[in-house]
C-alpha cells in the first residue's frame, strides 16, 4: 500500500496532471493575448483586458474541446 489516501496513486496522478494541464492551456491563450497587445505598444490597460480576454477565450475553447471528447 502507497499510503497517499484515497484511490490508486496513478489515477490520482493522472487527474493532477490533467487538471495541470488544462490550466496551462488557458494560461497559454491568456498570455498569448497580452504579449500580442504588448507587441503592438498597448497601453497597460489594453494589455491587462487582452489577458484576461485571453483568459476567457482559453477557458471557452478549453470548454468546447471537453465537450466534443467526451460526447
Amino acid at each position: 500500500m502507497s499510503g497517499r489516501g484515497r484511490g490508486s496513486p496513478r489515477s490520482s496522478g493522472v487527474s493532477d496532471a490533467a487538471t495541470q494541464l488544462k490550466v496551462a492551456f488557458v494560461l497559454l491563450v491568456g498570455l498569448s493575448g497580452g504579449l500580442v497587445a504588448f507587441q503592438g505598444e498597448a497601453s497597460p490597460l489594453v494589455i491587462g483586458a487582452a489577458i484576461l480576454g485571453g483568459i476567457v477565450a482559453g477557458s471557452v475553447l478549453l470548454w468546447y474541446l471537453i465537450w466534443i471528447t467526451t460526447g
